[in-house]
């Protein structure tokens, strides 16, 4: 454990949270720590494989936009041989940001002080009167910095600013068995569809990741205003652990997903049937995931550390329309112990109509956008949790955070020894051990260890050897 180069006092207080995480605990004092934000910034965002957008925000020769890692601007561009880099966003000359726009489309950027031009590939182009102010200087030592690592999954495009460490394929792990039913299910695959939504909130990030990270216990209270006002069903947004939809809660290779369908019936997740039948394709997808697919109405997701997805049906934006599907993918940028930034994607099946394009951007908007109706509930919980962190009392206290829901003492909790997919599948979704798996990972990244230290075994229930 490297520990060695922390302050004791942050130390110890790690310790004592990874000690109180073995009996369901967590401290609230954790959701808003000024010395933590700066370890979290270097050593988790700082090494783990980060959202930086999709292949098809980008798709032809020139097209950017502005995009980060933590604190670090940089250029998500289409190159001219159609490559896509993520370049650091700083002149090589006096460290000026070249991009002046959050998105557009060019063949080179140019710093807008003394004028040293690159191409969209990151080359350096141009240096003004550089036959007499830069004789020696060797222009191809002067290109704009490349991000260490940049990979794509399925269109995604992840980033890391590690020098070494697990593939993107490593840090997936068998999780992409989930993603793919998001991604491979239509034909042709999802695209974006508009920008990318973005706002600040005045949060702690860890508040969005417990959400994402399987907490269905918070539906019924928190967005019941959704079923008050005829925008979604009971089985959407209702209490879990009941009802006749089948739920299950899944770790896998240190991500989650939470699972909700309807056993041996054709949801489709709710979308239409002429997009079923004409785009839905098992091309791609074992028999296993298909089934999977065909019978579920919603997926909830998350991949550590700041990765989230949302795949939901039976919703609308208008009591008076139809259901309709939508899909949106997001990250949660921390800016500070109590402040972050959100940025919310919304995907479609790139070969669908156009007019059902534009009715599941419609209800990804009023659902998950800035003012949608899922987001409005979420927000002000999550800003409260991180007000109440930050006081004197909470600190004095030590005030902790149960999260002992599933653990085999508190809850009756078992595995679906049947469920084809990899990871642990519980058959209820009243459980946190998605969450508790996502602090034991941010545990183990704070302390200077690999992040696996944290994952690979069930969260609630004892496995037989």
């Amino acid at each position: 454990m490297m520990t060695d180069d922390m302050p004791e006092e942050t130390a110890e207080t790690l310790r004592e949270a990874r000690d109180a995480l073995d009996d369901g605990f967590f401290p609230l004092k954790l959701f808003q720590d000024e010395d933590l934000h700066e370890l979290e910034v270097e050593r988790i965002f700082g090494q783990s494989w980060v959202l930086i957008g999709h292949e098809s925000e980008i798709p032809e020769s020139g097209d950017y936009a502005r995009r980060y890692i933590g604190d670090d601007p940089f250029i998500f561009v289409r190159d001219e041989s159609g490559e896509i880099n993520l370049l650091f966003d700083s002149c090589r000359h006096r460290g000026t940001q070249v991009c002046r726009a959050e998105q557009g489309n060019t063949s080179h950027f140019r710093c807008p002080y003394h004028g040293w031009t690159y191409k969209n590939n990151g080359e350096a182009a141009g240096i003004p009167q550089k036959t007499k102010a830069f004789q020696e200087l060797d222009r191809e030592e002067y290109g704009l910095a490349h991000v260490p690592r940049l990979e794509s999954y399925e269109g995604l495009v992840f980033a890391s600013l590690a020098e070494d460490g697990p593939s993107l394929e490593e840090w997936l792990g068998d999780f992409k068995w989930y993603l793919d039913i998001q991604l491979k299910l239509p034909e042709g695959g999802m695209e974006v569809i508009g920008e990318p939504h973005r706002w600040v909130i005045d949060a702690n990030w860890k508040t969005i990741a417990d959400n994402f990270n399987g907490d269905s216990y918070h539906t019924a209270w928190a967005h019941g205003s959704v079923v008050d006002l005829e925008l979604g069903g009971e089985e959407t947004v209702g209490h879990a652990g009941t009802g006749e939809s089948m739920d299950r809660h899944i770790h896998c290779d240190g991500h989650t997903t939470s699972i909700r369908g309807f056993e041996d019936e054709d949801v489709f997740l709710t979308y239409p049937d002429e997009v079923v039948d004409d785009l839905f394709t098992k091309d791609g997808l074992s028999e296993a995931q298909w089934q999977v697919a065909r019978q579920a109405l919603s997926f909830t997701g998350a991949i550590f550390p700041n990765f989230g997805f949302l795949h939901f049906g039976d919703t609308t934006d208008d009591p008076n329309k139809d259901v309709a599907p939508f899909f949106t993918i997001r990250k949660w940028r921390p800016l500070g112990p109590e402040q972050m930034e959100l940025w919310s994607w919304g995907l479609v099946p790139k070969n669908a109509p156009d007019s059902f394009k534009e009715r599941m951007y419609k209800m990804y908007t009023s659902n998950f956008g800035p003012t949608g109706n899922f987001e409005q509930d979420d927000v002000p919980i999550w800003k409260s949790i991180t007000e109440a962190a930050g006081g004197q009392f909470a600190r004095s206290q030590n005030l902790q955070l149960n999260y002992q829901m599933g653990m085999d003492w508190m809850s009756e909790m078992s595995l679906d020894e049947e469920w084809d997919g990899p990871g642990f599948a519980y058959t209820e979704n009243l459980e946190e051990g998605g969450m508790r798996l996502f602090h034991e990972q941010w545990y183990e990244m704070l302390v200077g260890n690999d992040r696996e230290d944290g994952i690979g075994t069930s969260m609630n229930v004892e496995v037989e050897s």
